[in-house]
Parts: C-alpha cells; structure tokens; sequence
C-alpha cells in the first residue's frame, strides 16, 4: 500500500485551501460484464483561497487519461505519482476535468465487482469508508470537504441504479444502454456517497416524517436471493428507528429517500451510505439462524440509520473524532433496539457482546484513547475496533447518566441544529452539552475520552460472626502502562441462594459513586452479606469486576441461578478472571458447561459458546486438552440433546458440538445426520446446517475434496462456495493446509469473501493444531510483502486470519516478537495487527501456565 497514505496534517493543509463547490462523476458501467476497467470522469469545481498555491487530487487507478486545470492541459505523465494528481497555480476560482480509467475491485474496496455463479449475472456496488471513493473517480479524498455530488451513470438498460439521491428515469444511451442522471446531493463527504448497479430486485414501502414528508423506503438484493428478503420485518425495523430517532433528535430525518441494499461479498456488516445503505447479503437468511443473528441485524439497521443524522448530517472534520459516528450509533441504534423494538432487553446483550469487546481491545498493547490520535489513513483503517465502537458507546451511555437524557437530548438537538451539512470535532458537542447540562465536562473527558486503559474493582469485606458486614470498600487499581483511575457510578447487588437451592435473588442493591483507589460503603455496613456481593450491578460502569471468595464460589455453584443481566455481568467477570489467571480454564469451562443448561438468552448463549472454544483451545493445560476437549463435546453433546426440539438453544449447540466432534463415534453420529438419520427432534438439516455437518466431517477427516464438492454443487450459489472453501481448508493434511494458504496468501486474485472463508477453514485444526507449525516462518515471511501489495482490507484479513495461533506456545511467540524487534520501520497499521497477535499468545501461555497448576 505504498504511496496511497494521506496524513492529517495534509489533509488540515488542504482544507485551509480549499472550499468545493461541486463535484460532478460520470461513470460508465456498460460494459462491467466484459471488461476489467471503467472509464470515469470527474468536473469539479472549487475556491482557493491563496491563489498561486497547489494542491493535489486523489485517485487511485490504472491510468489518468486527462487532466484540465482552468482550461489548460496538465500532462498526467508529470502530474499523476502514485494516488495524487498534483494541482499547480490555482486560480482563485477553479475548474478541473479529470479524464481517468479506475478498476473493478473483487476486496470489497472502490467499486466492487460481482459475478453471481447461479444466473451469469453481473452486480456492482461501491465501499468507500475510509478512502476508496478514490478507487472510483478522482476526489478531494478527506471528510472535511464536504460538497454536493452529482453522479452520472451510464449501464446496461436494464439494471437498477442507486444512489444517494431518488432514482431518476433513465435516458437511453445506445443499444441495451442507458443513463441515469441523479439530482445534486446536499453537502456530502465522499466517503458517504455512494453507487449500486445490477439487475438488482426492489421492495418499497413508504414513511412518512415528523415535518409530513413521505420518504420512499427502498430494500434491495440480487434476483438469486429475492426469496430470502423479509421485507416486512425489514421495513417494521426502519420505520421503528425512523419515529425514534426523530423524537429523540428533535429533527427529521434529513434526506429524500432511504434504501437498503444486501451486497455480496461485503467486508464489513454495513456501511451508512446517504439514503443507500449497503449491508452484507449474510443478513438474509437462506437456512434458520440464531435469535441473536437476527437481534444483531436489527441493530445493525439501526446503527446506520443513526448515521444518518450522526456521521452524514454532521460529520467528524478528521478521523480523530471516527468514535462520534461509531460511538454514538452504537449507543443510538442499542437505545432504540431496547425502547423501540420487541429486544427490550438489548443493553443485555451489548453487556455480553459488545462491551466484552471493549474491554479485550483495551488490554491489547495496542490500546488507544477513545478519542484516538489519527494521524494518517493507515491509523484510521486499523482503528475500526472495539474501543471506537463499543468502549465509546458505554462512556457515552455514563454520560447520559451524569448529564442526565432530557439535558443530553436536547444538547444533540442544539448540535444538529448548529452544524447540519457542516463538521465538527469534539469540542463542538461537548459545548452543547455543557450548555444544557450545567455541568463542566473538562475533567470528564480527560478521564473518559483521553486516556487509555481500563481499570479494575473489586469489593472488599468485614464480617462478623453471623455475617453481618462490618466494613466495606471498593478497591479500585489500574494498570503501569495505563495508570488512571476514574470515577464510576456504581450498583452493588445482594444476591442470596433461593429457597429451591438453585436459583440466586436478588435481596437488596445499593448505589455508590466510586473515585479513586479506595471508596468507602457505608451503606452496606449492617446488612447481612449475601451468597453473592456483584459488584457493578446493572452494568452502570466501565470498568472490570472481581468476584469475592464466597460470591465466586457461589456463582461456579450455581452457575444457571441467575437471570439475564447479571449473569451477563457474572460471565463478563470470570471471563476476565480466567483471561487474567485469577480462575483456571478449567473451571471456566465447567462452569460455562454447567451455565448452558439455564434458559440462557440467545446472544448469551453465543457468546458462552465462543469463549467455551476459547478457553478449551487455547487457555488450557496443553497436556490436558485432549481429555478436556473431549469432555466439552461429550456435554454439548448432552446439552444439545437435551434442548427443546427446535429451539434456538439446539441450534447453537449442534453447531458448536460439530466444531468440537473428533471421536468416531461422534463424526458417526455427526456423518448420519447429515445423511438424514437419528436426527434430533426438531433439528432442522437445511443448506446452513448441512455446511456445518460436513465442515465438522472435513476437520476430522472424514470428508474429502469429492464429497465438498458434491455438496458445492448441491448449493451452487455464492455462499456454497465460500462455505466449500472453508471446508477444503479445514482438511487436517499438510497438503490441504498448503493449498488454503497458496489459494488466499501466494495468489492474489481470490476475492475477499473467499479469503475470509479460507481462513476460516484454515485455523479449524483445534484436534491438530501441529499442523500448522510450518506456517510459523511462512507467515511472518509473507508479512511485508502482503502488507505492501495487497489492498488495506485484504492486508488485514490476511494478517488477522492466517496468524497460527493455535499453536499458542514459546516458539510462536518469540517468531512474532522476533519480527516485531527485527520490523521497526514497517507501516505502523501492521506492526499494531501483529503486536495484538502477539499479546493474543502472550496472554494465552500465561493462562496455559495457570491451569496447569490446578
């Protein structure tokens, strides 16, 4: 990715140039079936407000064939270096004509190119976030310069085009060719604009606004997968984030129509595009799926739809202030979902999913600061993580708390008022709050939203002979790297072990504001301690727990007594413990195999289950696996078995008993049903469920390339090919290991979804995880050279998905701090990818070294 980089400082020097006052892109997509490459052309023009000066254009593809600058020729061949077109002796006024080639991409970046293998036919779709609108036409290529966008595009007669603004009636061209000429955008940053082409299906519906505007509702997919699209529970989900979010931002919606396009191929989960959101097609459901996928989708649809106001209406001057957008749509759409859906119990599932996130991102060596130093493009791509997200949400979630929501409600709305179609950074929010809150918010946001790290509590206890608390006090610690301790308000729950012996009730809970190393509880003191003392009750704080002797054993006891939030909070704790050493793998095993038998919530169960595969792959005694991996199959097994005939439970537990099945008996069993025998009530063996069977055959040998392949053809679609990718790469051979990584690493033309799949497929070895010992020099090896020739997202994918971590011992960890000492000078975006690679090992010997002193 050499020479593609842009850097805060430019792009601040550039915006103290420059306003741009329009930008027009015609781009001719007729022949996207045949051809490799698209011409494009961008008129823009813009103000300078140091006439003389120069300044550059970002583009990033195979050749620029024109460049007229105020009427006069600039010879590409001197003016085109890397992915700048440089601009000399600007005019006060300026007209520019960008005549250039871009190229189809197969990442998921720029415009992105698909070939749908069940009908031949051709999609097209754009992914812009953070600077690829330059993949697709020459652009002022930063978020502070905003301008109105008109996009001409010229396709087949016969596709569907999309955009930002309503579709308008095409004009023909030439023969099976026309051209679509979309209105002006209001003031947009490139990286929200956005264009769909293909012969896509559509749904509509309608809305109709707070001002009574009604705004067309647009869903759209491939023809091949119409039959999946539910566009009622599709559309309820909208209109539901449509009423909320207007009420609660005293605005209506901003823009002139709203589409929603399921895309194949697509990197992330969503993108927020201005009136044509792009989401990934998984998000359609060809098989059944857990209640939390579908949970997940619902708020997916209303992270971007909060965009729209936050991100696309007022938008971040720089990339420093990315965790505005992301923070605060991650808070808005889990809001929303809890008060405005039928998932009134979302904040549960952020606590189990998303917040777990955050607190693992923030004990990487690559921790950060909410509100980040970004310093270049490559700082930005690789801070899509959990601290920008999910940290930035539960912060902001403390701040409605401490400002209170009617004070906050009405700072956004002054917010939005103020700076609509504009940017902003930080301070500009924090003076409306302030305004409205009464509150000074300096010292808040040095503590929250500066520094890094997250701290740790625990409650500490005096008691007398019958057990009434005669002291009590929350100790609060931090790390060396990251010594801030901060102010918490915080709920402490009195739990007591139930009449039936089982289940844990909640007697009594108090609240306390807790600051510094040590906070006193008065409050507690003469009350009779409980069976289990949580601390952080109700999830109100940041901040990791620890669970006293007597409520740890309660809780390893009782693991099923206790109801949805608190036992999240429960799980989130000893998680962390074990992560920290402070509890074995195996008993966090046994206790999550204990816990999968309580009615558990379907985000909670999904979660269990990941870090059941966690703790049992990585986290524990190496010389103790085998008989411990045995053991979580044989009780998923049971648990599986035992669920009701299906349900969601049996769901979940069959497929993660298929990644954990190694014994004969078990692929046996595992073989017959998908051949249709002795198949558990209820179990529904669809295209989904069949992958996952046969994906479980293949890791233990007993699914060759033929029967992949037979299975490839039985789903012939898109998704049946990645899922056979995963499973040619789950083959426990050195040979199929090799051809995973020649297929996804040595060659480079397979496309992002088939990387991701391969993948996949290549780590699930947890029965044989020596056979990836030879990729230990492979990989670090490989790293440069994928980092420098590779696209930003396929670079990722390719460091994060291929790393053998399996292997988790001494020898993987010094070749990845040896590469780390030995790679100073490599770009920084993959030193911080490898580092947490390396934290991710370090932290797994230093759990293996615990549990085998059990």
């Amino acid at each position: 990715m050499p020479g593609e980089n842009l850097t805060r400082e430019e792009a601040r020097a550039r915006a103290a140039l420059l306003t741009v006052d329009s930008h027009r892109v015609d781009l001719d997509v007729s022949r996207a079936v045949d051809e490799p490459t698209f011409p494009v052309t961008s008129t823009i023009v813009f103000e300078c407000r140091e006439p003389g000066a120069s300044t550059f254009l970002d583009f990033i593809g195979p050749s620029v064939e024109e460049i007229v600058l105020n009427g006069h020729s600039l010879d590409p061949a001197t003016h085109v270096a890397d992915s700048r077109i440089t601009l000399p002796d600007l005019a006060e006024h300026n007209e520019l004509v960008v005549r250039a080639t871009g190229r189809y991409m197969n990442t998921g970046e720029g415009l992105h190119r698909f070939t749908d293998p069940v009908d031949g036919e051709t999609y097209l779709y754009t992914q812009f976030e953070v600077p690829d609108s330059r993949r697709a036409f020459p652009v002022f290529e930063q978020p502070d310069l905003k301008t109105r966008f008109t996009f001409v595009v010229t396709a087949p007669a016969d596709w569907a085009v999309v955009s930002c603004q309503p579709t308008p009636q095409p004009k023909p061209a030439c023969d099976g060719v026309a051209t679509w000429a979309f209105a002006p955008t209001p003031p947009l940053s490139s990286y929200v604009t956005a264009i769909v082409a293909g012969p896509y299906e559509r749904v509509e519906d309608v809305t109709v606004t707070g001002d009574g505007r009604e705004v067309p509702l647009g869903l759209y997919c491939r023809r091949t997968m119409r039959e999946f699209l539910d566009a009622d529970e599709l559309f309820a989900i909208t209109k539901s984030g449509f009423d909320f979010y207007e009420k609660e931002f005293g605005l209506a919606y901003p823009f002139e129509k709203y589409d929603q396009v399921f895309t194949p191929e697509f990197n992330a989960g969503a993108m927020e595009n201005v009136g044509c959101v792009t989401f990934r097609e998984s998000y359609l459901f060809r098989s059944k799926v857990s209640e939390a996928v579908v949970e997940r989708r619902a708020g997916t649809i209303l992270h971007e739809l909060a965009h729209m106001w936050f991100g696309n209406l007022v938008t971040m001057r720089w990339w420093d202030d990315l965790w505005l957008n992301e923070s605060f749509a991650d808070w808005a759409a889990t809001t929303s979902t809890a008060e405005a859906t039928h998932w009134t119990e979302a904040w549960t599932t952020f606590a189990t999913s998303d917040k777990s996130w955050a607190y693992q991102q923030d004990q990487l060596s690559s921790t950060h600061p909410i509100a980040a130093d970004m310093r270049d493009l490559e700082d930005v791509a690789v801070n899509f993580d959990g601290i920008t997200y999910a940290k930035g949400a539960s912060v902001l979630k403390q701040l409605v708390a401490y400002v209170g929501r009617q004070p906050f409600r009405d700072g956004i709305r002054a917010y939005f008022a103020k700076h609509a179609y504009g940017n902003t950074s930080l301070p500009d929010l924090l003076v409306e709050l302030e305004a409205t809150s009464g509150r000074d918010l300096g010292e808040w946001t040095r503590l929250w939203l500066q520094t890094a790290g997250v701290g740790t509590a625990r409650l500490a206890l005096a008691t007398d002979d019958e057990g009434v608390v005669t002291a009590a006090h929350v100790e609060q610690t931090a790390t060396e790297d990251h010594p801030h301790l901060r102010p918490h308000r915080m709920a402490i729950g009195i739990y007591d072990v139930a009449a039936d012996g089982t289940s844990l009730e909640r007697r009594d809970r108090i609240e306390i504001d807790v600051d510094g190393a040590r906070t006193e509880a008065p409050e507690l003191v003469g009350v009779r301690r409980g069976n289990l003392m949580l601390l952080n009750d109700d999830d109100l704080a940041y901040v990791k727990v620890r669970l006293d002797d007597v409520s740890l054993r309660t809780v390893l006891d009782h693991a099923a007594g206790l109801p949805g939030l608190p036992r999240a909070i429960v799980q989130t704790a000893l998680w962390d413990m074990t992560r920290d050493t402070e509890i074995t793998a195996h008993d966090f095993v046994r206790f999550t195999l204990d816990v999968l038998g309580a009615d558990l919530d379907a985000t909670s169960l999904r979660y269990s289950l990941a870090r059941l595969g966690t703790a049992a792959h990585l986290y524990s005694d190496p010389t103790r696996r085998k008989e411990l991996r045995l053991e979580v199959a044989d009780r998923l097994r049971q648990h599986a078995l035992d669920a009701a005939p299906g349900s969601d439970a049996q769901l979940q537990l069959v497929s993660t008993y298929a990644t954990f099945a190694s014994t004969d008996a078990q692929l046996d069993e595992i073989a017959a049903w998908l051949e249709g025998r002795d198949v558990p009530d209820g179990l529904a063996v669809d295209t989904e469920m069949r992958w996952t069977l046969l994906s479980s055959l293949a890791a233990g040998g007993r699914a060759d390339a033929a029967a992949i392949e037979d299975e490839r053809r039985r789903d012939a679609t898109a998704t049946g090919r990645e899922r056979a990718a995963l499973a040619l790469a789950a083959r426990p051979t050195p040979e199929a290991k090799d051809e995973a990584w020649a297929a996804a690493v040595d060659d480079d033309t397979l496309p992002n979804a088939m990387i991701d799949a391969t993948a996949t497929g290549f780590l699930r070895c947890g029965a044989h995880p020596e056979l990836l010992e030879p990729f230990v020099a492979r990989y670090h090896d490989a790293l440069r050279s994928v980092w420098e020739h590779r696209t930003q997202a396929i670079g990722e994918s390719i460091v994060e998905g291929f790393y053998p971590v399996l292997l988790a011992d001494e020898r993987l960890l010094q070749a990845t701090q040896s590469w780390l000492d030995a790679n100073t000078d490599a770009p920084q975006g993959l030193v911080r990818l490898v580092g947490e690679q390396r934290d991710a090992v370090a932290r797994a010997l230093r759990a293996q070294a615990r549990d085998a002193k059990a």
